[in-house]
């Protein structure tokens, strides 16, 4: 079993070095007699971060199949929400590979790995129905109270448009001058009628 194991501190100093969880990774690996294809290990960067390069790297190898299993230190080392734990052990499980967190003690390749597996996609399914829930009753309130939803709209000249298209003017041009898009540009003399004003949901 080739194993990549993945580690992270969120600063440098203060006593916090990757060696402590590198060390219980490395000696967990040799207990299960596994093969390490890969260490992979964040230094200094908050768990909060969207990007992580080290954590990229490790999932982009996932997916050439460069590892059998991933192994890390505690679920917080790993992702910075639930969500994004589950997301990834799905991704692990479609691709076969199997996803360790020892501290938790949890390991998808035995039955009760994968019964808490299924727990934390319970947990997250029930997260996003709440975010659904809440957005849903946000939109009916707005609306209740006559508020207009979507993107705003904007009033075109479509006349001095046409005018000064019919001048010669590029389009570049005349976005420049009145402060629109190059796009609304296109848009409005593309459908433009009769001279005068419209308007053009931006």
């Amino acid at each position: 079993m080739r194993a990549a194991i993945y580690a992270r501190v969120s600063t440098i100093g203060h006593g916090q070095t990757p060696d402590m969880q590198l060390r219980e990774l490395r000696e967990y690996c040799a207990r299960r007699s596994w093969q390490i294809a890969g260490e992979y290990v964040d230094a200094g960067v908050s768990g909060s971060k969207e990007r992580r390069p080290q954590l990229d790297r490790l999932l982009a190898d996932c997916r050439k199949r460069k590892a059998d299993a991933v192994v890390v230190y505690r679920y917080d080392r790993f992702a910075r929400s639930l969500r994004q734990l589950v997301n990834a052990m799905e991704e692990f499980r479609s691709l076969g590979i199997e996803f360790v967190s020892l501290h938790e003690g949890v390991d998808t390749s035995t039955p009760n790995g994968r019964l808490v597996f299924g727990i934390f996609a319970s947990i997250a399914e029930f997260e996003r129905e709440l975010i659904r829930d809440r957005v849903c009753s946000g939109l009916a309130a707005a609306r209740a109270k006559g508020k207009r939803l979507g993107r705003p709209r904007v009033a075109v000249d479509a006349a001095r448009i046409a005018r000064l298209r019919a001048q010669g003017r590029s389009v570049r041009d005349i976005a420049a001058e009145l402060g629109y898009s190059r796009s609304l540009v296109h848009k409005t003399l593309a459908n433009r009628g009769p001279g005068g004003a419209a308007t053009i949901g931006t």
